[in-house]
């Protein structure tokens, strides 16, 4: 059996091309959108793709899925074992007007690609129709499964919590309806044999869960003594509330992400091509529902930027950052950028859901533009320390851009608090004219907040050193 793992970082998603060596036949699963290096792995190993399997429907990327059924004619396997909410709604829906070849699948099932067989479990608790996979290479004469390809259900190190896209975690009897089939699903994970390896779909700095081990595979039997999702099953009375506390603020691409990727997602009609531009053209689609990423540091953005950019520099939390202030995915995006990461970003960008990209332009012309006079403005900043004193007998708004459970933990006294990946959605909320302190953790998310608050009109301004600044010199948190 031929085993290629394929990871993106920014979205600490893995996903697996698996190939039956007798038969030159192959499987890819859990696709992201840009399916072309799936389709070259196929032609390098003289195999061709005939299964595309998801293990569930996917809430923090665009799923490749369709795109790779198109290009190559591949019979879909999917979950149909979470009910008619949890259905795929595209199948019928072909760009020729056909449906696609597809399998729905349920516990229990059993399908092959090649000498490769697969056996499916239905492992329901980060989402109703999720599933996992053990797989069973037949063709070396094996009896049994080598592994369990577990997408969002057994991570190394963790679970993968209740998916973050569904507006039911509002309501907390179905939260803990999700904790318990969770519960129940990590009963039949203890029951596999120890020397399966674990092959899952998500990695360090994954939002899906809360502290994944930096590593990309596991076994079972490394998972029942070490992870902390697992050993939690000791205590039945505790699990449900280790399983829902400290959930990540969910970004609002993951809604969109979650629709689409149920209804049909957008096929890539080409791979975006932008032409770069120079920074008069860049304002001037300011005026119209342009968007313009400045992926330059902050240290550089923060002294002198284009009024209306924002700040998106090329870390891991890119997509998330795009995803969460970018609410309009059509806007027509204009990129700061150096021409060496365009590719990358480009990237990135499509695979949640952002393929109108128009242009682009490199630092140094920007900072060539400034030089010569062009119009910019400049991030205000105020060390955390000195805030009662400045702001003393002032209005102004106090913000903490952290997560909830940050917050809930400890916080300034008379701090309003918006999580910065919910702070596009909630503007309004926010004052037009006084002043808007805003702090984070550090001052890496309160960077991101800061431009998009200045550029939607806001007076923000950044408190530097944040909490941890502000708990060291001894001031005043509630908690």
């Amino acid at each position: 059996m031929f085993f290629r793992w394929l990871y993106d970082e920014k979205l600490a998603q893995s996903s697996y091309f698996l190939g039956c060596e007798h038969t030159g036949e192959a499987i890819v699963v859990d696709p992201l959108r840009d399916v072309e290096k799936y389709i070259r792995i196929a032609e390098e190993k003289s195999m061709e793709i005939v299964g595309i399997a998801e293990t569930h429907i996917h809430a923090d990327f665009l799923s490749g899925s369709r795109e790779l059924a198109e290009k190559t004619g591949a019979t879909l396997y999917l979950s149909e074992a979470g009910g008619f909410d949890e259905d795929y709604l595209w199948l019928n829906q072909n760009q020729h007007g056909g449906s696609y070849r597809y399998q729905l699948l349920d516990d229990g099932d059993i399908f092959s690609i090649g000498t490769i067989e697969f056996t499916v479990l239905h492992t329901p608790g980060h989402s109703p129709e999720h599933l996992s996979f053990l797989v069973k290479d037949t063709g070396n004469g094996a009896l049994d499964p080598i592994g369990i390809l577990t997408g969002d259900f057994v991570l190394a190190g963790d679970v993968g919590r209740p998916i973050l896209a569904d507006r039911e975690l509002q309501d907390q009897s179905i939260a803990e309806m999700y904790a318990q089939q969770m519960f129940d699903s990590l009963q039949r994970f203890l029951e596999l044999p120890d020397f399966l390896q674990v092959w899952p779909a998500h990695g360090a700095g994954s939002i899906d869960a809360k502290v994944p081990r930096a590593i990309p595979f596991s076994t079972v039997g490394y998972e029942k003594r070490y992870n902390s999702a697992v050993l939690s099953l000791e205590k039945p009375s505790l699990f449900s509330k280790n399983m829902l506390m400290g959930i990540p603020d969910a970004p609002p691409y993951f809604k969109r992400m979650k629709r689409l990727n149920r209804e049909g997602p957008p096929l890539l009609v080409k791979f975006p091509s932008p032409e770069q531009v120079d920074i008069p053209t860049l304002i001037n689609h300011l005026s119209s529902p342009g968007i313009i990423l400045d992926t330059r540091d902050w240290a550089d953005f923060q002294k002198a930027y284009l009024p209306g950019a924002l700040h998106t520099p090329l870390k891991p939390s890119f997509p998330t950052v795009v995803g969460s202030f970018v609410l309009d995915p059509g806007s027509p995006i204009f990129l700061i950028i150096e021409p060496a990461h365009l590719q990358e970003t480009i990237t990135d960008l499509i695979r949640i859901g952002y393929d109108n990209i128009v242009g682009f332009a490199t630092p140094q012309q920007l900072q060539q533009y400034f030089q010569d006079g062009g119009h910019y403005e400049q991030v205000t900043t105020l060390p955390i320390t000195q805030f009662s004193k400045h702001s003393s007998g002032t209005s102004g708004m106090l913000l903490d851009v952290r997560r909830s459970d940050e917050f809930m933990e400890g916080h300034l006294p008379d701090a309003i608090h918006i999580p910065h990946t919910q702070l596009a959605e909630r503007i309004e909320e926010l004052p037009d004219q006084e002043p808007i302190f805003v702090h984070c953790r550090t001052e890496g998310r309160s960077a991101y907040a800061v431009s998009l608050l200045k550029a939607v009109g806001k007076n923000a301004i950044q408190l530097t050193g944040g909490y941890l600044a502000w708990e060291e010199a001894g001031r005043e948190i509630i908690r």
